[in-house]
């Protein structure tokens, strides 16, 4: 074992562990656009990196920020399909190889950044609590500056809040009319702004409600001041609406990050237009890191203090309503390549005429971008990155994703080793497995073989996430179903058989006649329960159909 991992294992061993109670000791050893969108050609070898820099400016910015909204514990996205958006793998790669060009840099958050879902209860307690602190950690390692929480990280409480916080070395901005200064590249930036510092209020509404937030922000901004502050950002975890709020009433902001009140589920978004409201930017980037607003401030003015510098729109936000259509069209293109270059139905000629359809439309929205910077003055800069497989993988966060994996199967293997699946009905039908289907249907198995759902459960035991709560259902067959399988127990149902499609199989066994004892012909609709958004984008079932048939199986 590496130097590194030694180290690596200790903080995986470290209070975070510790404080779970989890056990887990050495037995470790064993979306729509706003100004711009930028994304890596589709055809990137992978591991590779690329990138691209504003437009018409040879010179870096003063300073750039990262900013993510509604992030919701979404460590990255799901691998059945390819060149999938989000992963803080790919985050990394791309911050630490901008940083060559761009070394004076800040991250910042706004909205539910460490669970998906607004109550950590149940069987994935455990696990969301030891990857919330892995996100933590690897934010870290990002010049991680200051996050505005949603009523989601306040899951775990108070205390459980700032342990996350100080694992991540950043600032809470909860809206007490506090105010965070942090100075890079020469420059004072001010984090303000409206967190959730408690449950959600009455009917669901957030506590901000009731608030006076445009107040708070104010005051934020006064003691922001007073700290020397120099540029302005607001984290504001509100909603929109009342972001847009907050950019009417305190214009000595130079920006509003809106994220969420709160978050619930695993649904996508795509991130909104960003707007000027008098002269202070609203800027949100898509939920679950699929996405992230990129400010460049271009500061052209000494600077001194009690000043706070004004930037004019070095972006041309007035062209978003034409990016944001050819950023729809790209987008699409992306998701078809991707299923056109694993189909062997089609051409790879059409592939390529559809990868230069692409670098089209990209080379469109580039020549929007081509504004010119203003003659005199400081200006920004906006875009919204995509977070894509061709940006590359950063190494030391790819590690801490692994010792997460690790850590979850360790924990998992030993909590739920005793669950077992719930026991069938008298009258009701149980699952066999894939062999007992075989006695009477080996042309079907023969069909099935060659399908990536014969290697599913493979695909999990060798990247450590068998075990893995958020993973196992879609790659077993009957999980948690009558006389199916659970997370430890899944003996002879391991990979996506027979019986995901066609239903549990024990009644057609033993009467073979009997027509309603089986789905004999089922629908692409049954596919839908696991190949859907954040797992794959654009997904249609009946086009898919054709992969899984052959002679014999669906197919004369």
């Amino acid at each position: 074992m590496t130097g590194r991992s030694l180290r690596h294992l200790a903080w995986l061993l470290a209070a975070p562990f510790s404080a779970l109670g989890l056990g887990l000791g050495l037995g470790l050893l064993s979306l729509a656009c706003e100004g711009c969108r930028r994304t890596g050609p589709s055809n990137a070898p992978t591991g590779s990196v690329t990138t691209t820099t504003a437009p018409g400016d040879a010179s870096p910015p003063t300073v750039r920020l990262y900013l993510l909204t509604d992030v919701a514990g979404a460590l990255e996205p799901c691998g059945c399909t390819k060149d999938q958006l989000g992963g803080l793998d790919h985050f990394g790669a791309w911050v630490k190889h901008e940083q060559a060009r761009v070394p004076a840099y800040l991250v910042a958050s706004a909205g539910p950044l460490f669970f998906m879902d607004d109550k950590l209860e149940g069987d994935r307690a455990d696990q969301d609590r030891i990857k919330a602190q892995t996100m933590a950690h690897v934010l870290r390692g990002l010049d991680f500056a200051a996050f505005a929480p949603g009523a989601n990280d306040l899951d775990d409480g108070a205390d459980g809040l700032a342990k996350l916080a100080q694992a991540s070395g950043a600032a809470v901005v909860k809206g007490d009319g506090g105010a965070f200064v942090r100075e890079v590249g020469g420059v004072k930036v001010g984090f303000v702004g409206y967190g959730q510092s408690g449950p959600m209020g009455q009917a669901g509404q957030p506590e901000h409600a009731q608030a006076d937030v445009e107040g708070t922000i104010k005051r934020g901004v006064d003691e922001a001041k007073k700290q020397g502050a120099e540029v302005l950002i607001a984290l504001a975890a509100v909603g929109r609406g009342e972001a847009k709020r907050i950019a009417d009433a305190v214009p000595e902001l130079t920006a509003v990050v809106a994220g969420s009140a709160r978050s619930a589920g695993d649904t996508n978004t795509t991130a909104p237009q960003g707007e000027r409201i008098g002269d202070v930017l609203v800027v949100q980037a898509a939920n679950h890191l699929q996405a992230v607003a990129v400010l460049d401030l271009y500061v052209r003015e000494a600077l001194s203090p009690g000043h706070v510098v004004r930037f004019a729109d070095g972006t041309g936000l007035e062209l978003a309503q034409k990016r944001e259509e050819l950023a729809r069209r790209i987008d699409d293109l992306h998701v078809h390549i991707s299923a056109w270059e694993r189909d062997p139905h089609v051409a790879p000629a059409d592939v390529d005429a559809r990868r230069k359809e692409l670098r089209g439309l990209e080379a469109q929205r580039d020549a929007l971008d081509a504004k010119p910077a203003p003659a005199k003055g400081s200006f920004f800069r906006y875009r919204l990155e995509e977070i894509r497989d061709s940006l590359g993988k950063d190494p030391a966060v790819e590690s801490d994703l692994s010792a997460y994996y690790r850590a979850v199967d360790d924990h998992n293997r030993v909590a739920f080793a005793d669950r077992l699946p719930p026991p069938a009905g008298p009258d009701q039908a149980s699952y066999v497995g894939l062999e007992a289907c075989t006695t009477c249907h080996p042309g079907p198995r023969q069909v099935w073989n060659g399908t990536a759902h014969a290697h599913a459960y493979a695909t999990l035991s060798t990247q450590f996430k068998e075990f893995n709560l958020e993973c196992v259902s879609c790659h077993v067959t009957g999980y948690e179903q009558p006389g199916g399988s659970s997370v430890t127990h899944v003996d002879k149902l391991k990979d996506v058989q027979c019986e995901v499609c066609h239903g549990p199989g024990s009644k057609h066994a033993k009467n073979p006649t009997d027509k309603a004892a089986i789905v004999a012909s089922p629908g692409g609709s049954v596919c839908l329960s696991c190949h859907h958004p954040p797992h794959v984008e654009g997904f249609d079932p009946t086009a898919k159909m054709k992969e899984i048939l052959g002679p014999g199986h669906g197919m004369k």
